[in-house]
């Protein structure tokens, strides 16, 4: 699956730290402006408990994150 934001981009030497909680690329963004910077520390712990890969890379005009999702087995679904 992929996440598209377009604006600006994530410098290089952030791209790994923005899968820790709390971390904001933006320290000078207040509460009114972003979140609480939680959101990719917890898509990284739901993929690593899936065994499943993740990944973010920075586009010409924004940033694709990325993310594998397993398909449901027949038997498992609802």
């Amino acid at each position: 699956m992929f996440v598209y934001n377009s604006g600006k981009r994530i410098p290089e030497e952030s791209l790994d730290k923005i899968w820790t909680s709390f971390y904001k690329v933006d320290k000078a963004r207040t509460r009114s402006y972003g979140g609480s910077g939680l959101g990719l520390s917890i898509v990284k712990g739901i993929q690593e408990l899936h065994q499943n890969d993740y990944g973010v890379i920075n586009e010409e005009d924004g940033v694709m994150f990325w993310f594998d999702v397993e398909k449901a087995k027949e038997d498992k679904l609802i």
